[in-house]
């Protein structure tokens, strides 16, 4: 029986890769990585390819230049990524600067048009993102309210009975990394790290994000750390 297809905005982050993994055995999926500049560009080709081929998807590439242009992210330009204490990771005003610096202007924007576009040129019926709760706080294009806004939007744009599903949405990162292990995702071949490096680098907010989720969960946390 053939699978419907679907789409995977997939960074070879924690939170998508475990958002794919609640569809790979049911979907014949797409994932797409899109390079619009970013630090961690080959850590994320690299990881994204690695989860796909344990997922065995098919992985695309979209170069998105120009939005590097644009952008006055830390996450793109020559600025320092900001480093995080743990003890704020909760403290909004702290994660809202920090949000503020590494923010690409309408990324998930972009990406969502863009992955609707390449849904509609396969028929596919989803697309996959990894938006959780925990992001939603100071990401507003993590929240409910987005992803109800951006599939009212495809009702309206676009032919096709396509749906943007987040399954994280509801979820903070000890939940996700929890739920990981359910659904069997390989969230040793995931990268979080803003900075790029080979290890990842355990001072941005993302790592400790990452690190306090595993620890919280009592989950064995296989990434190395710098710090």
């Amino acid at each position: 029986m053939t699978k419907p297809k679907g789409i995977s905005i997939l960074s070879g982050g924690l939170d998508c890769t475990v958002a794919t993994s609640i569809y790979s055995n049911d979907y014949d999926l797409t994932a797409i990585t899109f390079n619009y500049g970013q630090q961690s560009l080959d850590q994320e080709i690299k990881h994204a390819k690695l989860i796909c081929e344990e997922l065995n998807m098919k992985h695309v590439i979209i170069d998105l230049p120009w939005l590097k242009d644009i952008s006055n992210s830390s996450l793109t330009n020559d600025e320092e990524i900001p480093e995080i204490e743990e003890s704020d990771l909760d403290n909004y005003d702290v994660a809202i600067e920090t949000a503020k610096s590494v923010w690409v202007p309408a990324r998930n924007t972009v990406f969502c048009s863009i992955a609707l576009a390449y849904a509609e040129s396969i028929k596919a019926d989803i697309i996959i993102v990894g938006w959780d709760y925990e992001e939603a706080i100071t990401f507003p294009d993590n929240s409910k309210e987005y992803l109800n806004a951006f599939n009212e939007t495809i009702k309206y744009g676009s032919f096709d009975n396509i749906e943007i599903k987040a399954p994280l949405i509801d979820m903070n990162k000890v939940e996700i990394v929890k739920k990981g292990v359910n659904v069997n995702a390989p969230m040793h071949l995931s990268y979080s790290c803003y900075m790029g490096t080979e290890e990842h680098c355990g001072s941005c907010e993302s790592c400790k994000r990452r690190r306090r989720a595993f620890v919280q969960a009592n989950i064995v946390d296989h990434t190395n750390y710098i710090k």
